[in-house]
């Protein structure tokens, strides 16, 4: 249930009636500052409140509305329509993520495997506009038998790229355990897809402050994705970013994954959440990922996570996906034309490192 109230409603009058909801009707008020009006949330058990009692609390009370989502707090009605934006700290400075900002490139290898090849990767990518660095420390992996990172000594490395050229870090979280020493080194803790519905991992990184990449699973639905969402913010963490990765399909021969491109629309017209597509899984070949990143970017996602490896071909991982920094230096050129056009492209040239 949310309680939207009049433009122009005074502080003090919003945060006596968050007091009074809590004190004298046992329910967890959530205020949402929004454009023009702010929007109070109300977390509990609400089944049994009669809006109009509530709308009598107060004058500046414009409207109280029932949400009808399972998932509440993911869902575009919790903030009364209003897109939200994840701001995250990076030492070049905040990025913030959301349909009202520019869109935001992440780029990086697979996994991280030694100290010449992130570092040099990380300089790479920057020069061409990516804002941050992304890099599996521990990498679940279908196979026991394949390369599964190398751990805390990845994260120094991506530590010593961060500070070599400012970029922000994107790593995945695979145990709960692993969470503290992560942290140190992640801007963005990243949830895989095979990690989508790992509860207790989701409720972990729903207490911690920093912001959360939650990745779709494998054979998820739209609202099962939207559900595991929904556990990191009643967790506390109100900052999460959707990445659409590709889904299985009955198809494999052509392409790893099937990218669902209409998840785009579909989820803006559902959550207030910021959207990433991530081509590079979502394909599985290098030689898709462009015109998926530029048809991405015409669709309207907020952000794009592409691959990017000096050498694909000797990648401990996901080689076969990945861009050369060449290839990726073109990509985000021609990026940039479908980008300026749909007026989402960043208007700040390219730092150089």
């Amino acid at each position: 249930m949310i309680i939207v109230t009049k433009i122009g409603s005074p502080e003090t009058e919003i945060d006596r009636l968050c007091n009074e909801l809590q004190t004298n009707w046992g329910l967890t008020p959530e205020k949402i500052v929004g454009r023009y009006k702010v929007v109070i949330g109300l977390v509990g058990d609400t089944a049994d409140l009669d809006p109009l009692q509530l709308q009598e609390m107060s004058p500046w009370i414009e409207q109280v509305m029932r949400v009808e989502r399972p998932y509440k707090r993911a869902s575009l009605e919790f903030r009364h329509g209003e897109p939200s934006t994840v701001v995250v700290s990076t030492p070049d400075g905040p990025v913030p993520f959301g349909l009202d900002s520019p869109l935001v490139v992440v780029a990086g290898p697979c996994s991280v495997e030694n100290e010449e090849m992130i570092i040099e990767t990380a300089k790479r990518v920057k020069a061409a506009g990516a804002r941050f660095l992304r890099g599996g420390a521990y990498k679940p992996r279908t196979s026991p038998y394949s390369f599964q990172g190398h751990g805390e000594s990845a994260l120094n490395l991506l530590a010593a790229a961060k500070e070599k050229t400012g970029l922000g870090i994107i790593t995945e979280v695979m145990d709960a355990a692993d969470l503290p020493k992560l942290i140190e080194v992640a801007d963005v803790v990243q949830v895989g897809a095979r990690n989508m519905q790992n509860f207790s991992l989701l409720k972990k990184v729903g207490a911690q402050d920093k912001p959360v990449l939650l990745k779709r699973g494998m054979a998820a639905t739209i609202e099962d994705w939207l559900m595991a969402a929904e556990y990191i913010l009643a967790a506390g963490n109100p900052n999460v970013i959707l990445c659409e990765r590709g889904i299985r399909t009955f198809d494999r021969q052509y392409a790893r994954n099937t990218l669902d491109l209409s998840a785009i629309p579909v989820l803006r017209s559902l959550t207030h959440l910021p959207i990433m597509i991530d081509p590079s899984h979502g394909t599985g070949r290098a030689e898709y990922v462009p015109a998926m990143a530029m048809a991405a970017i015409a669709a309207g996602t907020d952000s794009l996570m592409i691959e990017v490896h000096p050498n694909p071909a000797k990648a401990l991982s996901d080689g076969p996906q990945s861009l050369t920094p060449d290839k990726f230096d073109r990509l985000m050129q021609e990026m940039a034309i479908i980008g300026k056009t749909v007026n989402r492209w960043p208007q700040l040239e390219p730092a150089l490192v």
